[in-house]
């Protein structure tokens, strides 16, 4: 095998975990001969779309525990690789850089210049700076363990390499694991996570665009819900709420063939009996005001004629006429709105996978493979998943800062 290439470091997959790990390698050790195998003729393409194309690089939340609790899986693991580095330590790192970060009302994290460009220019000129090798439309078909170095597969050539480190992000085809389950590694099922809910009955599909800044959406018959943002679009519903909803419960809803009827309280966390009660003050107050015309909790106008012609109120009705029955009607759309979801929109660009390597499979002191020494692993390709809002790039750069400081120190 004299005519294969020969590295230190051979990383699959030129996404963020892959160039965060092969870049920190580099910075611990200059020396090593370093290469990144890309399948796609591009690189970093969720960094460029992530955020709306401005890339959300972390969220605001810089104890380990805190942050740990927005995974839903990988949540105890997690905890413990952020205590070597976290939040903190990613700004910490870009900022040593020259790329700044900014942190928004919710807690995400861009970059100063709104563009997830500086985030790439920023990790191809370290990679440049470090003399890292990059070869594109280069796809992985198999990988060896020869000895004690490793032979790399591509669809064009063979490469050797002392270490491997696999950064292949998600994928929704387990034939994209294939190899990796030949090293003796098991795939857990792989399911999307972070989408959309599609409503089949499309009853508020005129009011699409309309959001509601503080709302719970629960799945019937289950304890999972959440509260956040909810938007009103004209395939269902999406919005914060609604997206970390989703990645809660990816499993279940996978189960469910993602037929299932989600329950929208538009009040926040109101409760029947305190909006019995201040509809009833309303009644006595402003008993000569017509319902319709009436909204509360600072929902709009559109929003609150839907939910009142929905509970089959005269849009001529005063609240001083209003009778048990509709109030019942009303308070049942206002906090139990029904929606009857059949299947699911990926959100945006962001398609995250549920799934992946078992995190019992590696050792999460080094992210070194259990099973094959030398071999590592890092991000999304792992079976752990977050929230959107910035969680899923910080496990990528925490898991691949964890595996180039192991790299280095395991000869």
């Amino acid at each position: 095998m004299a005519s294969a290439p020969s590295f230190d470091l051979i990383v699959i997959g030129g996404g963020a975990a892959g160039f965060f790990g092969a870049i920190n390698a580099a910075q611990l050790n200059p020396t090593l001969k370093i290469l990144i195998l890309e399948k796609s003729p591009k690189l970093l393409s969720k960094v460029k779309v992530s955020g709306g194309g401005r890339c959300n690089v972390t969220h605001h939340c810089f104890e380990p525990t805190p942050l740990s609790k927005h995974y839903p899986r990988g949540q105890k693991e997690l905890k413990n690789i952020f205590r070597t580095f976290d939040a903190k330590s990613t700004v910490a790192w870009f900022a040593d850089l020259g790329v700044d970060l900014k942190t928004e009302d919710d807690g995400r994290m861009f970059p100063v210049t709104n563009d997830s460009q500086t985030i790439i220019d920023c990790f191809l000129s370290e990679a440049h700076r470090h003399r890292i090798q990059i070869e594109l439309s280069c796809g992985v078909e198999r990988v060896e363990k020869n000895g004690d170095h490793f032979l790399v597969y591509t669809s064009h050539q063979i490469f050797q390499s002392k270490k491997v480190l696999v950064a292949i992000g998600g994928h929704p085809q387990k034939s994209s694991y294939a190899w990796i389950e030949k090293l003796n590694h098991t795939i857990t099922p792989l399911i999307p996570s972070l989408f959309t809910f599609n409503d089949t009955e499309k009853k508020f599909t005129d009011l699409m665009g309309v959001s509601v800044g503080d709302a719970e959406v629960k799945i019937a018959g289950t304890k999972l819900s959440e509260r956040g943002p909810v938007l009103i679009t004209h395939w269902g519903l999406s919005g914060p709420a609604v997206i970390k909803l989703s990645a809660w419960a990816a499993e279940y809803l996978h189960q469910k063939n993602y037929t299932f009827t989600a329950l929208v309280n538009w009040t926040g966390t109101i409760s029947e009996d305190e909006l019995r009660s201040q509809f009833q003050k309303h009644k006595a107050e402003r008993g000569k005001q017509k319902i319709i015309s009436n909204p509360f909790f600072g929902l709009s106008q559109r929003l609150w004629e839907k939910l009142v012609l929905l509970a089959e109120i005269s849009e001529i009705k005063i609240w001083g006429e209003i009778s048990s029955k509709e109030m019942n009607r009303l308070i049942e759309f206002l906090i139990r709105c029904p929606f009857k979801i059949k299947g699911k929109t990926t959100f945006k660009e962001e398609f995250v996978t549920c799934g992946g390597v078992p995190l019992t499979e590696i050792d999460l002191n080094s992210m070194q493979s259990k099973k094959v020494q030398g071999l590592f692993f890092a991000g999304e390709v792992l079976n752990l998943d977050g929230e959107t809002g910035g969680f899923n790039f910080q496990a990528a750069w925490s898991t691949a800062y964890l595996a180039a400081k192991s790299i280095n120190s395991n000869p």
